[in-house]
């Protein structure tokens, strides 16, 4: 849960990478109202990884949570247009004053607010286009946490928002039993369904064609290996194919692991643990487990 602070009211430069404003209008210039919108902190709940026990965490400020690399916060007119986009990247403190206060300046009227947080890396691509569509264009997506919501600016005060954001994001967690071979170098996994991008106003994916992310194991050799995947779903709970291969570093498979019928869910983390570096039977040797709040195991 991630509470958002915005201040609709003049807005310093180095507080945006990112600002639309729509402010030529037929009858002149309009009356803005200050409001505000902190993002200050989020309810998450996680396992114990090492117990396999749902644990809530609490309250976590965005600035030390790691799964949250960046914040965007945008409004939308009433034909859907946007006035105002603001994002915030944690590593980059040109960005932000405080990392999760906003402020902008909004003319009186009704408006969609869009508030994300997501962990932004390297190399990796985002977009927010409307309250009903936002994107990871980069190879693969990331943890993420929305909120979307109306809200009416008045002319009687500056108004101050906190708005909480929930995880919407499922994760698969891989873990072999066995250690990566010198050779392998990278792992790819393919989902059969969900994708990387999503309806911030449903918090569910806008495709169901899956997509395929590659990931390089930092373990050393003959260490197993654990790698993690965010895929947004198509609904609340999904069951889908998965695919693991192991590649060299010319991106040749030396092995591949098909597992099917796994079920993922939103806020919810399936692990797959199994023998990944063999010529084995593909899913032979897998335990199932989704436990990122509510925990069963599934053997197959």
């Amino acid at each position: 849960m991630m509470a958002v602070g915005v201040l609709l009211a003049a807005s310093c430069s180095n507080e945006s990478i990112d600002r639309v404003n729509n402010e030529g209008t037929e009858k002149g210039e309009l009356t803005t109202v200050p409001v505000m919108v902190r993002v200050s902190d989020f309810s998450v709940v996680m396992d114990d990884l090492s117990s396999g026990k749902a644990n809530s965490r609490g309250a976590d400020d965005p600035a030390s949570y790691n799964g949250v690399g960046a914040l965007t916060l945008a409004f939308y007119d009433g034909e859907g247009a946007e006035v105002v986009k603001l994002t915030q990247v944690k590593s980059d403190g040109s960005t932000y004053t405080t990392f999760g206060a906003f402020t902008a300046n909004l003319p009186v009227g009704t408006y969609t607010m869009v508030a994300l947080g997501y962990n932004f890396k390297d190399g990796d691509a985002f977009t927010l286009t409307s309250p009903t569509l936002a994107a990871f264009t980069s190879e693969r997506p990331r943890e993420t946490f929305c909120k979307t919501q109306s809200i009416t600016v008045t002319g009687s005060s500056k108004l101050n928002l906190s708005v909480t954001l929930n995880r919407i994001s499922s994760m698969l967690n891989i873990v072999s039993t066995d250690g990566r071979p010198a050779e392998a170098t990278k792992i790819r996994t393919t989902f059969s369904k969900g994708g990387k991008s999503f309806n911030p106003t449903t918090g569910l994916a806008t495709v169901d064609t899956g997509f395929a992310q590659t990931n390089n194991p930092s373990t050393a050799d003959d260490a197993p290996i654990s790698v993690n995947s965010y895929p947004f779903l198509y609904s609340d709970e999904e069951t889908m194919d998965i695919t693991i291969e192991v590649l060299d570093a010319g991106e040749n498979v030396l092995f591949t692991k098909y597992v099917p019928e796994v079920p993922m869910q939103r806020n919810r983390k399936t692990t797959l643990t199994g023998a990944v570096y063999s010529a084995s039977p593909t899913s032979v040797g897998f335990l199932l487990e989704t436990s990122w709040i509510d925990g069963n195991t599934v053997n197959f």
